[in-house]
């Protein structure tokens, strides 16, 4: 998973795959889901990043054991 967020466009992609992305669809108008050709989810695209999501420059990654 890599995460990157463009200060410049104030935008937030999440990519949870690398893949050729076939489609892409509107989660709402600030949100973006890319899919692969078989629907598993490449990434999602966050406009507007810094007035929906708080604290942009702190990441957290925490991995659950099962």
């Amino acid at each position: 998973m890599k995460i990157q967020y463009f200060k410049d466009t104030d935008t937030l992609y999440i990519e949870f795959r690398s893949g050729n992305v076939a489609e892409t669809r509107d989660l709402d108008e600030n949100t973006l889901l890319d899919l692969d050709a078989e629907g598993k989810i490449c990434g999602i695209t966050v406009e507007h990043a810094q007035e929906r999501i708080e604290d942009i420059p702190h990441v957290s990654f925490e991995q659950v054991a099962v």
